[in-house]
């Protein structure tokens, strides 16, 4: 089961679990609607991953824990006071059903962690479908760094962000990458899928190295550029 629950304006709750197994919970910005969730499909969480310390990640950690005081909440340092109980840096996760890899991937924040679990990458604003997350540290050597790692993973990893940014960031895309005609039908996909209200995401990271420019950057310098360019697009 993988599901993404659409909270505040643009943001994904994510919710992976195997099948009859209680569910591990991403980057919980609410309680409102995830705790329906659970309610009307009768799951149980196992763990909180928190990508970083943003509201926007992390509102919903308090209310979280008032219902499930035992359910531990990993994250990196910078969460521990939005509410992480389990500080991790890097490595395995090991939960009562599963194993997840944390990996450090800074840069949007210095101590942004993602999470790969059973093939799923749980990326927070490090990556988004065609586009990257802000770097609001100004550590560009982290940033670049971060996508190497994640670009790095098997091609058949389903890539998992934690926001609806996708039409944006294929404009910007499409104007950077002009001859790249899998831009401009992905971004007639989207609109539709958009139209219906259904989620771009998750998208496979075979087809983010094609359509995504920050993947496709060659070296750091490059990856500063157009990064500085989104930031003014």
């Amino acid at each position: 089961m993988l599901i993404p629950i659409p909270v505040l304006n643009d943001n994904y709750i994510w919710l992976y679990g195997r099948e009859n197994l209680s569910v591990i919970v991403i980057d919980p910005a609410e309680t409102v609607q995830l705790f329906a969730y659970f309610q009307q499909q009768n799951l149980q969480p196992e763990a909180v991953l928190l990508t970083h310390y943003h509201d926007d990640h992390t509102a919903g950690v308090a209310a979280f824990k008032q219902r499930y005081p035992n359910v531990p909440i990993f994250g990196s340092a910078e969460t521990q006071s939005k509410g992480a109980t389990h500080i991790v840096a890097e490595g395995e996760i090991r939960t009562t059903n599963y194993r997840i890899q944390a990996l450090p991937t800074g840069g949007h924040t210095a101590q942004h962690l993602s999470f790969v679990v059973d093939g799923h990458l749980f990326c927070g604003d490090c990556l988004f479908s065609a586009g990257c997350g802000r770097v609001f540290t100004g550590d560009y050597h982290q940033a670049f760094e971060s996508l190497q790692r994640l670009k790095a993973l098997p091609d058949d990893t389903l890539v998992c962000p934690a926001h609806e940014y996708t039409l944006g960031n294929l404009r910007f895309a499409e104007a950077v990458m002009p001859e790249n005609a899998r831009i401009k039908a992905y971004m007639n996909e989207v609109e539709n899928r958009r139209a219906q209200n259904r989620p771009s995401v998750p998208t496979l990271l075979s087809f983010e190295k094609q359509i995504n420019p920050f993947l496709q950057a060659a070296d750091e310098n490059e990856f500063i550029r157009l990064r500085q360019a989104k930031d003014n697009f």
